[in-house]
């Protein structure tokens, strides 16, 4: 299997980010870090918020440029923001869709000249709300339903030049779902993952030998209510 190299991970100061940041330590690579929070290690890092496009795309530069280029990128920033369409504000909702997808986009972009000469791997990260909708949860779906059209569509473009995998998380147990009205919260037997156990696998999607690529990786538990 390759080697790591440096891999720029969004949202890499907690949850699934941080966890995967870990293991791409653990496994000899370099983790590169953009985060609104600082991180706990010490990690190169970019204090950038995804919803500013230039600003991502600067940061992305910056960090590759400081380590000289790029073998992989993860982006597992993303929030949320529940309720019904028209209880949640304008602004609330469509910042959702500006990091989770947009944010995504930018980051991808910024990053593909690197991947280009090393013939890196780009992981994005949908949800398995980006394959099956539920109610109050417009903002979240729109956006990982985006993130499957757009992984799907760059790994066609980037065919034989950059691989791609879209990972499809189920829930995990982080912080992803503090501060959500009670509503909204997993209950206390709620059935999820560890994200250490899913940033396994995305180091996996990552270490495929050239030519092999997983395009779509599905880790959920195995009682995951939202999935299939």
């Amino acid at each position: 299997m390759n080697e790591l190299g440096n891999v720029l991970i969004t949202g890499g100061a907690s949850g699934l980010g941080a966890a995967t940041v870990e293991a791409v330590a653990e496994h000899g690579g370099t983790p590169l870090v953009l985060d609104r929070a600082v991180p706990s290690g010490p990690v190169k890092f970019a204090c950038v918020d995804l919803s500013d496009r230039r600003a991502a795309e600067h940061a992305v530069q910056e960090l590759a440029d400081a380590v000289g280029g790029l073998d992989a990128v993860f982006t597992a920033a993303g929030i949320d923001c529940c309720g019904a369409l028209d209880s949640v504000p304008p602004a609330d909702w469509e910042r959702v869709v500006e990091i989770n997808l947009l944010g995504t986009a930018a980051v991808v972009r910024a990053a593909l000249p690197y991947l280009e000469r090393s013939r890196g791997t780009v992981i994005t990260c949908s949800s398995t709300l980006g394959m099956k909708a539920v109610p109050d949860a417009t903002a979240y779906c729109a956006s990982k339903f985006g993130i499957v059209g757009f992984s799907r569509a760059l790994a066609a473009e980037m065919s034989g030049r950059v691989g791609v995998t879209m990972l499809v998380p189920g829930g995990m147990r982080t912080a992803f779902f503090d501060g959500r009205d009670e509503q909204y919260k997993p209950p206390p037997d709620a059935k999820l993952n560890r994200p250490e156990d899913v940033a396994r696998a995305v180091v996996f999607a990552m270490r495929q030998p050239a030519g092999c690529e997983v395009r779509e990786l599905v880790v959920c538990h195995s009682e995951e209510t939202s999935w299939p």
